[in-house]
């Protein structure tokens, strides 16, 4: 995937402010917070991933599925990888 090495360092930036905010849970259990406070970083890891998620599905979506010149064949599998992620997530 040509796109996310474009924008790696972007990306690689968002995953480890994910990792930090994983890592803010872990230690808000071992010094037990409250459920609330648990509550609110889990959904702030959520939202994070989710945001990487769609960041990297909008990517796919332009360079793989939308972008002019592409090939049938190409087009067809990069639309199969997508629907195979959405239907993983979904569940």
């Amino acid at each position: 995937m040509a796109h996310t090495e474009e924008n790696s360092a972007e990306l690689i930036a968002r995953v480890r402010r994910i990792a930090g905010q994983v890592s803010a849970i872990e230690r808000g259990l071992e010094r037990g917070a409250s459920c609330g406070e648990v509550l609110h970083l889990v959904a702030a890891v959520r939202g994070a991933v989710n945001g990487l998620l769609d960041e990297i599905i909008v990517d796919h979506l332009d360079q793989h599925v939308a972008q002019p010149g592409l090939d049938d064949a190409d087009r067809l599998q990069a639309s199969e990888e997508l629907k195979t992620v959405i239907r993983r997530y979904s569940k």
